[in-house]
């Protein structure tokens, strides 16, 4: 699998976790932005959104344009 699918893999997965999380247990804004140690959130904002724009920069290389 290329590194475009990981990716993809990678944050549908997030996806799904993150779903299924709220769906149990409710998101407080604090647990989405601010999550302290140990919260099954913490750094899930960031992870994400990085793996995002890889996949952005990598699309924009691979046609050639840029953002």
């Amino acid at each position: 699998m290329g590194e475009k699918q990981e990716i993809i893999k990678k944050l549908m997965e997030m996806q799904k976790m993150f779903i299924k999380y709220e769906q149990e247990n409710g998101v407080e804004m604090q647990d989405y932005f601010a999550a302290e140690d140990g919260h099954p959130l913490k750094g899930f904002r960031q992870e994400y959104m990085d793996l995002a724009n890889k996949l952005v920069d990598m699309a924009h290389a691979e046609k050639g344009s840029h953002r």
